[in-house]
This record gives structure tokens, C-alpha cells and sequence, in this order.
């Protein structure tokens, strides 16, 4: 068995069996309370600069699929968990989870008593950590993770984003919409494509003229990792997007760059919200959702109240934070949550049908 070490920026220091890539990996160490879907959970570009702990007991048990990747590789910096295996029962499963860590070069742990470490991350909250199976010295380690930048502040979608544009789905479906990939999982491109549209992804940077020369129907601001308040290219990008007057979809950190791009602040949350089972209400139907949740920034909730601008459409009934927003005199709205989310829940899926009623 080859150890391996996780020290978190508090101090915490355990010990553990290494999996994955050999090496030593930093990243800001937070947990995804998902009984399943590790794997989308890796390859999703939101998770990118990251240290994931999966809190269900046991990962890899039913290997990878090249078909459920939600990017073309392995996005996280590294990743914590309790018990895992290295086979696998599922039939269809293209390979082992420990060969697609070493694949993707992720350096993971393993044996590590998830349960203590999630409760200890809920008091203290989200914070650095550096997991190593090849250094022992945990003053080294300590070191070395000082260095590592915190997430507040960084700016990160441009590392993820397509370095230039590409086509998805049927060039004479019925609508066309342009994509601003702000780290865009492939599952939002396969639910345009269900719904009779063709895209157009463009990179994080591009300007609202060049989009505009798609000519689409409709704009779509994709999910991604990093702090939203530094992305003022992306801001300015929607402001210039709603002055066009054209329908606009936002998910995740699409819906937070549409909220400060109408003056709203956003701020980092102690942990973030990130599993399979979180509770939202739209408000404006008075029906519940289970969501998929992947954030650890949003949006300030006394900013939206006073903006004479925008309504609240969703709410997160476990603690009050804003899940939606909508522009009164626009078709422009976005929520916290993924409605593609993959594997599921599926409860969300009609927010893309209503976007496409706004064409």
C-alpha cells in the first residue's frame, strides 16, 4: 500500500492510501454530497482549480464511460475519498476509475474518513489543502501550500473555455444559439440539441460583435469555476447582450455574471453547494425541485430585493440564497442550479423548454 498525505491550510494533516497519478496536487478542498456521478463530477470545467471530497462511501465500483464525460478531460485538481475500488461491476464501464485518474494525471487519496473531514470543512469552511503520495515532509507540504492562491479572486474560465469557436448539433434545426463557454458541461449542448437548436460555442472572451455575426435566436451563458466578480470581460459581454434585446439564458456562474451585470454583488459562500439533492423553489409556480447545485459563489440577496430591474424566481429552502432571477422588461433569466444536471435529478428540465419559448 503507498500512502499518501492530505494537509488542509488549517493544519489538518491525514494520512492515507494514494490512488490516481503519483505527485503532489493544491487546489481549494471542497465536498459533493452526490451518491453517484463521480465521474461527471470530474470532468465538469466548474470544478477546475478544486480538490473534491466525494462523501458517498464507495467510489470507482462502477468504472467510467467515455460517454458520461461533461468536458474532454479530467477538469479537478485532485480528489479525497473513504473506500475505492479498483474493480468494477458495471457492463457497460469503459475502464477503471484508477486508470482514468492516471490517464487525466489526478492525484487522489484514499482512506480517508470523509465523514470527520466534511463535518470539520462545515465549521471552518472551504479552504486550501495539498494531498502528496511523494512527499513525506509535512512541513514541506505546509510550505508549499501557502503558495497556492486562494479561490477568492481568480479568475479561471478563461483556462477552461474552448481556445476557439466549434459548431453543436444540426445547422437547419429551427433556432440557433450562441454560447458564451464559460466552462460549459456537454450535457447543456445535448439538451439544446433535444430541443431543436443549433450552437455555437464561443470563448470566454469573445465580444458581443463577433457572436452577433452567428446571427442567433437566442444567447446562453454557460456554468464555470473561478470568482465572478473579476470577470469583467464576461460582464461587459451580457451588458452589451441585453441592450440587443435578444432572449438570454444564464446556469450557475452565467446567472451570477447576469446578476452583476445588473448591478448585483456577488460574494463566497462559507461552503458552497455542491450534490444531487438540493431543494429549490420557484416561486413563481410554487412547485419544489431537487437540483444539482455546483457553486461556491452568489449572488447577494438584499442586492436583488432593491434592484428595481430584476424579480426572485427561485429560492433555496435549505438556507434562503437566491436560485433565480428574471428581468422584468427582458426575456433574460438565469438560475443558481444545473436543469441538465447529469445524472439527474431531472426535475429542472423545463427551463430549457422555456427558453426556447422565448424565441
Amino acid at each position: 500500500m503507498n500512502k499518501a498525505f492530505l494537509v488542509l491550510a488549517d493544519g489538518m494533516t491525514l494520512e492515507g492510501q494514494a490512488i490516481g497519478k503519483k505527485g503532489t496536487t493544491t487546489g481549494e478542498l471542497c465536498f459533493n454530497t452526490g451518491l453517484t456521478g463521480y465521474q461527471e463530477i470530474y470532468s465538469d470545467p466548474s470544478y477546475f482549480g478544486q480538490i473534491i471530497i466525494n462523501t458517498n462511501t464507495h467510489i470507482g465500483n462502477y468504472g467510467v464511460l467515455e460517454a458520461e464525460n461533461e468536458s474532454s478531460k479530467a477538469q479537478v485538481s485532485g480528489m479525497v475519498c473513504n473506500a475505492f475500488s479498483n474493480n468494477y461491476s458495471r457492463a457497460q464501464a469503459d475502464d477503471s476509475l484508477q486508470n482514468y485518474l492516471e490517464k487525466n494525471e489526478i492525484v487522489s487519496i484514499s482512506n480517508i474518513d470523509t465523514r470527520a473531514l466534511v463535518k470539520h470543512l462545515r465549521r471552518k469552511g472551504a479552504m486550501n489543502a495539498i494531498i502528496s503520495s511523494e512527499i513525506f515532509d509535512i512541513d514541506e507540504l505546509k510550505k508549499q501550500l501557502t503558495q497556492t492562491p486562494k479561490m477568492l479572486g481568480m479568475e479561471l474560465s478563461s483556462k477552461v473555455s474552448t481556445q476557439k469557436p466549434y459548431f453543436y448539433g444540426n445547422e437547419n434545426a429551427a433556432y440557433k444559439v450562441a454560447v458564451l463557454d464559460l466552462g460549459i458541461k456537454t450535457n447543456i449542448l445535448r439538451n439544446f440539441e433535444k430541443r431543436n437548436i443549433f450552437a455555437q460555442v464561443f470563448p470566454a472572451k469573445t465580444s458581443f460583435d463577433e457572436m452577433e455575426k452567428f446571427n442567433p435566436d437566442g444567447y446562453f451563458i454557460s456554468n464555470g469555476p473561478g470568482d465572478p466578480s473579476v470577470m469583467g470581460y464576461a460582464i461587459d459581454t451580457v451588458k452589451e447582450i441585453l441592450k440587443a434585446d435578444k432572449p438570454i439564458f444564464g446556469i450557475c456562474l452565467g446567472h451570477q455574471i447576469l446578476a452583476l451585470a445588473n448591478g448585483v454583488n456577488t460574494y463566497k459562500m462559507h461552503n458552497g453547494h455542491r450534490g444531487l439533492n438540493h431543494p429549490v423553489k420557484n416561486i413563481l409556480t410554487g412547485k419544489s425541485e431537487i437540483t444539482s447545485q455546483n457553486h461556491g459563489f452568489s449572488v447577494v440577496k438584499e442586492d436583488v430585493l432593491s434592484n428595481n430591474n430584476l424579480i426572485i424566481t427561485h429560492i433555496n429552502l435549505n438556507d434562503d440564497t437566491i436560485e433565480g432571477i428574471k428581468l422584468k422588461n427582458k426575456k433574460a433569466f438565469s438560475v443558481q442550479y444545473h436543469p441538465e444536471a447529469a445524472p439527474g435529478p431531472h426535475d429542472s428540465n423545463y427551463l430549457f423548454d422555456q427558453f426556447v419559448d422565448f424565441f
